[in-house]
């Protein structure tokens, strides 16, 4: 692709919280109204095997953007932080001449640190950022805006523990007190007694238009309009939603059809002697299927409408702005979420399919429209695909020095999905996924330490010092609701998968981290 101003592609990220590619599909995607998704599916590549390969929020993203591996880039769990002296692909695009810019979820930071991050040092020439708890530019935005509908916002504050709150702003306003009362005029969003009550579910109390998802729309279609036309631009647009608390607009609810829905698959481990331990204590662990569970996902389905619609207005922005024949748009999540199947809410060590497998949509010029490749991918290939995209080379390490014997290593974990989005065949495709997780919030233990390996036909996962251990046959127990990892007749498989599992553990340091290196190689 020729290097000019005038013929190099625009780069758009569109990008869900916990969302899986199962909710995108079957009954539950007839359930919910998606025509802007189901015309980007129609219309670009869709990636039907992608995986997690940390499936919690800030490892996840940072694989993304860095194209390492989880012990690569050093994110572990979420509590980490990537360190911006990391090359990430932000970067790159900004060194090359792009115009840069993130709307929304980024989650390079723990929102416990804080939420007004600077996030310009990762690559950005613009942010405005709005995470989890509510807090933070959307928050002063209303305050100014809207301010008879700011103790609403309040309200929906959920992580109250974090210290900036009780100095808040350049007054350095105690902002504690004020939620907590927010919390009580607002009491009914949480009212157990209400007979339609869902835990964790509300509709927005306030309109469409100041919700956080719809604020990022606009900011993100301002800047679109607003770019320089003479360069082109990388506009990463990130939400919060479908992350819970659901919490869609007044009228979203009444577009699901609630007579589709399924019904969640039951925790098959609380009877496994071999299930994992930690599961019993998990984040979300529920021991039966609550009666509410139609409506916990009439909940999520319904904020899914309501990105449904910003993506069919992103769409619109690039087209109105010209762009949209040079752009490449990525529809893709962080990581899954479980919606109550085998007993869980939201994600983490529970490595079953509505956890770890991720949608993944690229539509742009050049690629084979309305495909969809079955290979596994994970989230490590993104950062190599997007610098394909923009005709850049893969970073190398800095000062990999004159001492260097051998041919380089890669420089990246994964590899470009562009080839694949040709049509092109997948000559030394990987075979198998890998997939870790070590400790959620709450929690300082190995127990939690789930390492998985996942093939087209089976996915095995164990836990650390005999904690427990899982083997599903993914072809005759798509549910994942028989562990065969006890069964005698798949001692064999048991083995071979067990062995697998060890490689990739092996090579997750593969390539080396450039974190702190000076020189790689033998003197």
């Amino acid at each position: 692709m020729p290097n000019d101003s005038n013929s190099r592609p625009n780069i758009v990220f569109f990008m869900m919280d916990q969302l899986s590619a199962k909710w995108l599909e079957g009954d539950m995607a007839a359930a919910c109204p998606t025509p802007n998704i189901d015309w980007l599916r129609d219309n670009g590549v869709t990636f039907s095997s992608c995986l997690s390969s940390n499936p919690v929020c800030c490892p996840s993203r940072a694989t993304m953007a860095t194209g390492l591996t989880t012990r690569g880039h050093g994110v572990l769990q979420n509590g980490y932080e990537l360190d911006p002296a990391l090359p990430t692909f932000m970067q790159s695009l900004q060194g090359a001449g792009w115009q840069t810019a993130a709307y929304g979820k980024i989650h390079f930071h723990s929102h416990f640190h804080g939420v007004h991050p600077d996030y310009r040092p990762y690559g950005f020439d613009t942010v405005l950022n709005t995470e989890d708890p509510r807090a933070g530019e959307w928050l002063d935005w209303l305050d100014d805006y809207a301010p008879e509908y700011y103790d609403a916002a309040l309200a929906t504050i959920w992580p109250t523990g974090i210290p900036e709150l009780q100095q808040y702003g350049p007054e350095q306003v105690d902002l504690l007190d004020r939620i907590a009362r927010a919390k009580e005029r607002y009491a009914s969003m949480t009212d157990r007694s209400r007979p339609d009550f869902v835990p964790g579910c509300y509709e927005a109390p306030f309109p469409a238009e100041i919700t956080q998802t719809e604020w990022i729309t606009r900011n993100a279609l301002d800047y679109i309009a607003d770019a320089d036309p003479e360069r082109p631009l990388y506009t990463h647009i990130s939400y919060v939603q479908p992350h819970g608390p659901s919490c869609p607009p007044e009228g979203y609810l009444g577009q699901i059809d609630t007579d589709l829905i399924t019904e969640p698959l039951a925790p098959e481990w609380v009877d496994d002697l071999l299930g994992p331990a930690c599961y019993a204590t998990s984040e979300g662990v529920l021991f039966d299927i609550p009666s509410y569970w139609r409506g916990r996902r009439q909940f999520f389905l319904a904020d899914m409408v309501h990105l449904d619609e910003q993506l069919g207005q992103v769409i619109t922005g690039l087209r109105d702005a010209g762009r949209w024949d040079n752009t490449y748009l990525i529809l893709i999540t962080d990581h899954g979420e479980l919606l109550m199947d085998h007993g869980f809410t939201g994600k983490g060590e529970r490595p079953y399919d509505a956890c770890v497998r991720v949608p993944l949509m690229i539509a742009g010029p050049g690629l084979q429209g309305g495909t969809t490749r079955s290979e596994i991918v994970q989230l490590e290939d993104i950062c190599p695909t997007v610098l394909e995209m923009a005709d850049l080379p893969l970073y190398q390490p800095t000062a990999m020095g004159p001492y260097l014997k051998e041919t380089p290593v890669p420089a990246l974990a994964g590899r470009s999905l562009l080839p694949l989005c040709r049509g092109e065949q997948a000559r030394g495709w990987r075979d198998a996924g890998y997939i870790e997780s070590y400790n959620n919030i709450g929690t300082c233990t190995p127990r939690n330490w789930a390492r998985t390996v996942r093939t087209a036909r089976y996915r095995y996962t164990m836990f650390p010092g005999n904690q427990g251990e899982q083997l599903f046959d993914l072809r005759n127990d798509p549910d994942e609701t028989v562990n065969l990892a006890g069964d005698a007749a798949y001692g064999g498989v048991r083995r071979e998968m067990r062995d697998r599992l060890l490689e990739e553990v092996l090579l997750q340091d593969y390539p080396h981290s450039p974190r702190e290196l000076f020189s790689l190689g033998v003197h």
